[in-house]
């Protein structure tokens, strides 16, 4: 009989498929159509030719089918060849049908809204209006709350649409090299899969593994040096369906965790990009600049300035993403004290990436004079 673990197996490997499938046809699509990032348009862009960015419409397109996919799938397959935990939970997905149909559609805007702006370059302000529609639709009809123990509505509202805004953001910020915001959101989706598989949310779970799977695929394709890239349509849809997976899950359970600290987990996962926005967002603020145009001040560029290849700076970040996310996993059934020693060495592995950094950056001045 089939367990769940086999089924989110399954639906990753789906899900890659169909993105090593679909990424291939975008390309093609998008050199027909125009559909191509030009460096000379942007100063900070570093790539030497035109590259596809039609990435983001590969990756829905796995993501969506794959979700289409199992949704059928349970209403026509006989759920008696499955394991009794899989039959008994099966028929509710029925249940959330009209949840499941919100969250897909505001996926689908949020690629649109990304497509539009490749396109047309949006205005910063409108782009964030867009932004902000899309996640009230995710938590007004898709069900998506991030409660934090308060049960007051308007409160859980706010915070659960500013928690998209900031995450979309991030992923969007942070997609400036060759496979660096795919490879993150890939990792980060395992985790919540786990996560969400661990606390027997198996819909969430399941919606995970698909975004994680057509991340994987595609980044066979975007991984220096890429042949397509996201665009804000990849980006925006990435960043969306992160939000959504983090702020889905249930992460504290009080007969198992002894803390409340479990709610930090989707932060510390997430941490190396949301930690890289607000520190770009400083920088820009402090030199009067627009925090949304482009630079070269991102802990990836940072990493090259030390002497790595934009390669291995990638692969660094996407370590620090899997350290981190490993590190703090044992704040869902730990006690206070592991609970400290896990957010501590997370934290710590923080200070000591700005450290290092800030070092080399400061020595390098010095030796110029500066």
């Amino acid at each position: 009989m089939m367990l769940w673990w086999q089924i989110y197996i399954i639906i990753v490997m789906l899900s890659l498929a169909l993105a090593l499938a679909f990424t291939p046809l975008c390309q093609k699509l998008a050199e027909l159509t125009g559909f191509l990032d030009i460096p000379d348009k942007q100063a900070h862009k570093k790539h030497a030719k035109a590259i596809p960015l039609l990435g983001g419409l590969a990756v829905f397109l796995s993501w969506a089918i794959t979700i289409g996919f199992g949704y059928f799938a349970v209403r026509f397959l006989d759920i008696s060849a499955f394991a009794p935990t899989v039959s008994s939970n099966l028929p509710g997905i029925i249940t959330v049908s009209n949840k499941i149909f919100f969250i897909c559609a505001a996926a689908f805007l949020s690629l649109v809204l990304g497509l539009y702006d490749d396109r047309c370059n949006m205005r910063a302000l409108t782009k964030l209006g867009g932004q902000f529609l899309i996640a009230a639709i995710a938590v007004s009809f898709g069900g998506v709350r991030i409660t934090l123990f308060f049960n007051e509505p308007v409160i859980t509202w706010c915070v659960t649409v500013f928690w998209f805004l900031l995450v979309i953001n991030s992923i969007n910020f942070f997609d400036n090299m060759d496979g660096l915001a795919t490879g993150v959101a890939a990792i980060a989706l395992c985790f919540f899969t786990i996560v969400a598989g661990i606390n027997q949310q198996y819909f969430v779970a399941a919606m995970s593994a698909a975004g994680a799977g057509a991340a994987i695929g595609f980044w066979f394709y975007n991984h220096s040096p890429a042949s397509i890239f996201l665009g804000d349509a990849g980006s925006h849809l990435l960043g969306y369906i992160l939000a959504v997976a983090s702020a889905s899950v249930t992460y504290y359970h009080s007969d198992v965790s002894t803390t409340h600290f479990p709610v930090l987990i989707p932060v510390f996962i997430l941490a190396i990009p949301l930690f890289d926005t607000a520190a770009v967002v400083m920088i820009r603020l402090y030199n009067r600049k627009p925090v949304y145009i482009g630079d070269h001040n991102h802990i990836s560029h940072r990493f090259v300035s030390m002497g790595m290849s934009r390669k291995k700076a990638v692969f660094l970040i996407h370590l620090l993403v899997l350290i981190i996310g490993l590190s703090v996993l044992p704040l869902l059934w730990g006690d206070e004290r592991s609970a400290v020693v896990s957010i501590v060495q997370a934290a710590t592995l923080l200070v000591f990436v700005s450290v290092l950094q800030y070092s080399s950056i400061s020595g390098k001045a010095k030796s110029r004079g500066e």
